[in-house]
């Protein structure tokens, strides 16, 4: 069974960017369009959870501050793993996103080989 990363980025081009990335290195993913839609598909998914979670910041509808304090609310998500990845790389920023329980921060444009890395790192064994 491959593991699953849900993908959360308003950006079409981002999330199939990723996703291809991601599909290309052996795993499954899921997309959301925004941190509400995220929540939505979570609740919905099949075979648990997913494994990791990769999210933008600057969303509509719901940003993905917001999204990983939601999901660090729910039990069954409690401890995914939470991949930031924004254009944002202030300090300030990074410290708001630890404080709402997210794993890493990574800076776009991204590199294929760093995601895939940071994401070997933090996933479940």
């Amino acid at each position: 069974m491959s593991r699953v990363i849900l993908v959360v980025d308003d950006s079409p081009t981002m999330r199939g960017m990723v996703s291809h990335a991601l599909n290309e290195a052996g795993f499954e993913t899921k997309e959301a369009e925004n941190g509400k839609d995220a929540l939505i598909k979570l609740t919905k998914m099949e075979n648990g959870q997913p494994d990791v979670i990769v999210t933008d910041i600057n969303m509509p509808e719901m940003d993905g501050i917001e999204l990983v304090r939601e999901i660090r609310k729910i039990p069954a998500f409690k401890y995914v793993p939470v991949l930031v990845l924004t254009t944002d790389d202030t300090e300030e920023k990074k410290e708001i996103g630890r404080a709402a329980g997210a794993t890493g921060w990574l800076v776009k444009p991204f590199d294929s080989e760093l995601i895939l890395k940071v994401i070997q790192k933090v996933l479940p064994r």
